[in-house]
């Protein structure tokens, strides 16, 4: 699926119409892409650098989708700390920097260059094989999953005080589950019943969380980012399974198995002391 560098400027004719940029490291990459930094590489046919790398999308002269993926992971976030300033950032990757081009965009653009034809595939032959497309999130699963995790992570304040902690059961061994609430696509809430199979996930996502801290999961699994004061905000994945947590409060879990629903998991007399371990651990951005 990776084209070479001469394809890349080849196949846009010397120019790319730069639309939006992100990250691709282990400590911070599309969630929507795997449950991993290694998963997420894999989804774009690349090889998972320990630096990472810097994901261009943008359209070539005749409107198709690109995504040139280069090896300045600085420059891209430069650029994207500027934009979320609202500042003007011109974006123009050395053509030494690029590691690959790839046809198609793997995540939603919902913006187009001005002047070129609509957004569409390149054709397949001159690309060099099947265009990139964004994981399907309309109905539950993986992806949707990891996306209802990073709105949770965005929108702690919103999801935590939905949660009445009086709710919470005395937390003994894996006993930290209380109520769910609904989530869907349009982030409209609504108070569920904790059904026995989302109790069991529950512990079973805290046995495999414990189990993380004995042995170190792939890279990325784990991350830990800023959150206000001296906490820290996790974020955990695994398989059908991912839990936002902040070290000074409490969790949030979200499982294939249990469609829209998220679990709160209570302070109890473990967690503090797990998520003190997974933070530890956990990657942090440079």
């Amino acid at each position: 699926m990776a084209g070479t560098e001469e394809d890349a400027v080849a196949a846009a004719d010397d120019a790319l119409y730069v639309l939006t940029a992100v990250l691709l490291t282990p400590a911070k990459f599309p969630s929507v892409l795997g449950d991993d930094y290694p998963e997420a590489c894999a989804a774009l046919g690349l090889a998972p650098l320990a630096d990472g790398y810097g994901l261009v999308l943008g359209q070539d002269g005749e409107g198709a989708r690109w995504t040139v993926a280069i090896d300045d992971v600085s420059l891209v976030a430069v650029a994207i700390a500027s934009w979320d300033c609202g500042m003007e950032y011109d974006l123009s990757p050395d053509e030494r920097t690029v590691v690959a081009a790839l046809p198609g965009w793997p995540l939603a653009v919902a913006v187009a260059a001005p002047g070129v034809p609509a957004p569409h595939d390149p054709d397949p032959e001159a690309a060099g094989g099947p265009a990139l497309r964004p994981p399907d999130t309309t109905t539950w699963g993986p992806a949707q999953r990891r996306l209802g995790a990073d709105e949770i992570a965005l929108q702690w304040a919103l999801w935590r005080e939905q949660i009445d902690d009086a709710e919470f059961a005395p937390a003994g061994a894996g006993s930290e589950a209380a109520g769910t609430t609904e989530v869907d696509e349009s982030a409209e809430d609504g108070e569920g019943d904790n059904s026995p199979a989302g109790r069991g996930g529950v512990r079973r996502v805290l046995a495999e969380v414990r189990a993380y801290v004995e042995t170190p999961p792939p890279l990325g699994r784990v991350r830990s980012s800023f959150a206000p004061g001296d906490a820290r905000t996790l974020r955990a994945d695994g398989p059908g399974w991912s839990l936002v947590a902040r070290t000074d409060d409490i969790a949030f879990v979200l499982l294939d198995d249990e469609p829209g629903e998220v679990l709160p998991v209570g302070r109890g007399p473990e967690l503090p002391g797990l998520l003190d371990a997974l933070d530890k651990m956990a990657v942090r951005p440079s």
